[in-house]
């Protein structure tokens, strides 16, 4: 399997790129702003041709750049149906200090074709077996997407549920701390300790790793709690 990835110059944003090995179908995960040289070089070095564009949620520093790389290959976009609105308006969820910062000067489209995700759906894409997991809390339509690897039990991409020794913020609009709180509980902490995670932000952790040390699920009902 090949994951590989960059951040994006602006606020960091992950974009990953995921197929079964070089020269193969791939899918692009959450290409933010400014990624389409980066992107296209790695697609370049690895011989890989994208087939679909996943999004975790709809924040527009994790889709900026999904309309101009559907558009380039004629390939769809997968978003839960609870942040479709962040595609038609994407200032609505997002901070006004932030969209302070684009007023006027975003030029926005949305893309041809976006293709609902639902909770427990598995996705045949590009040679690969994608689990969609809803995962609200930082938006109503975040998801996070699980998929076997070669070297961990699963990867997942977790988008802005979960970080290395942190969560994501419930404060902007759409936002629901009690969501979110239940979808760490429910999408993460049922999870193996060896399940590699891949956040929208900062470095890869492992679930093991954040269900010993993250202070932000602490007292959080998982496997470890269960029993009579």
């Amino acid at each position: 399997m090949l994951i590989t990835g960059f951040p994006a110059a602006a606020f960091g944003t992950n974009c990953y790129v995921v197929a079964p090995g070089p020269g193969e179908n791939a899918v692009v995960v959450d290409p933010g702003i400014d990624v389409m040289d980066e992107l296209d070089d790695v697609l370049r070095e690895h011989r890989l041709q994208p087939v679909a564009v996943l999004l975790t949620h709809g924040h527009l520093d994790h889709t900026f750049s999904v309309t101009p790389v559907c558009q380039a290959r004629g390939i769809p976009a997968y978003l839960h149906p609870g942040d479709d609105h962040m595609l038609a308006d994407p200032l609505s969820g997002i901070s006004p200090e932030t969209a302070a910062i684009f007023s006027g000067r975003l030029q926005w489209t949305e893309p041809d074709d976006v293709k609902p995700l639902a909770d427990g759906e598995v996705l045949a894409l590009a040679g690969l077996e994608i689990t969609i997991d809803h995962a609200p809390g930082h938006t109503p339509g975040s998801v996070t997407f699980r998929l076997p690897h070669d070297e961990f039990s699963q990867a997942m991409f977790s988008g802005d549920l979960l970080f290395a020794g942190s969560i994501g913020r419930t404060d902007l609009p759409g936002g629901d701390n009690g969501a979110m709180m239940a979808s760490l509980a429910r999408t993460v902490l049922t999870l193996d300790d060896d399940v590699l995670v891949l956040p929208g932000h900062g470095d890869r952790t492992t679930v093991g790793r954040e269900r010993a040390t993250n202070p932000f699920l602490r007292g959080l009902p998982g496997p470890q709690q269960r029993g009579l």
